[in-house]
């Protein structure tokens, strides 16, 4: 899908060609537009897999689905984007970093399994050199997940993930996903809420000061997981466009 095109926009600011099959629906442009984007994602994506098939590679190509971030905002209030999950794209709440991740590979992967192993993007590449009988980087973050994968469980799982986001705006928000507790920091220097998402998964009962010594934890991961980066400046305020294309964030 087109994002960040270096081509101009269509004059009605569409970054599809058209709002068909739902031009005629009672909604308002920006509906109409999301909608159509995902109507063709699941269609062009239907017709990667249908390829596949007629090709006969089926059996020898793994196919991933899966999103870079959770639900837009709910300025689609036709759409339930993210159901009980609290926040959105650009949160650190399970609504902005829960995603879907949808894995077909006949013969390798059974069929209609689920998993409640904790993974993140930076689990594919070691995945994938696993998968290719390739040795990853040994500095890195990311765990290969390929028995997960597979139907069963991984290995050495995570202790921890961390999440932070703060390079397009005036607050620096960091989260932590440790087993089934999650815990949030909204600014510098704010309180740490806590939430246990096997039975809140929605994020509303903060918990910190039931268990001091999770949070004690939490406040240390944050603490040691953030690499300073030139590019990924925290309070930089969000001007449009992808903000490692600006030269004034170059190092």
């Amino acid at each position: 899908l087109p994002h960040f095109s270096s081509h101009d926009e269509d004059p009605d600011g569409l970054t599809v060609p058209t709002t068909d099959p739902y031009t005629d629906k009672d909604w308002d442009t920006r509906s109409k537009k999301y909608a159509s984007m995902v109507h063709m994602l699941d269609r062009d994506l239907g017709r990667i897999v249908d390829l596949v098939h007629e090709l006969g590679l089926s059996d020898n190509t793994l196919i991933i689905f899966t999103s870079d971030n959770g639900g837009h905002d709910s300025v689609w209030e036709e759409f339930d984007t993210n159901g009980p999950l609290r926040g959105y794209k650009r949160d650190v709440t399970e609504g902005g970093i829960r995603v879907p991740f949808i894995a077909s590979w006949p013969g390798k992967i059974p069929s209609g399994q689920t998993s409640d192993e904790i993974v993140a993007f930076w689990d594919m590449m070691p995945t994938f050199a696993e998968l290719a009988g390739v040795e990853a980087p040994s500095d890195i973050d990311g765990i290969s997940v390929v028995d997960a994968l597979m139907g069963g469980e991984v290995k050495n799982p995570h202790e921890y993930l961390y999440f932070d986001y703060g390079h397009c705006r005036d607050r620096y928000d960091q989260a932590v996903r440790m087993g089934d507790w999650k815990g949030i920091r909204l600014g510098q220097g704010s309180d740490i809420q806590l939430y246990n998402l096997k039975t809140d998964i929605g994020e509303v009962k903060d918990v910190a000061e039931k268990h001091p010594d999770i949070v004690k934890r939490i406040d240390e991961i944050m603490k040691e997981a953030v690499v300073p980066n030139p590019r990924y400046e925290v309070g930089n305020l969000y001007q449009g466009g992808p903000i490692w294309k600006k030269e004034d964030h170059l190092p």
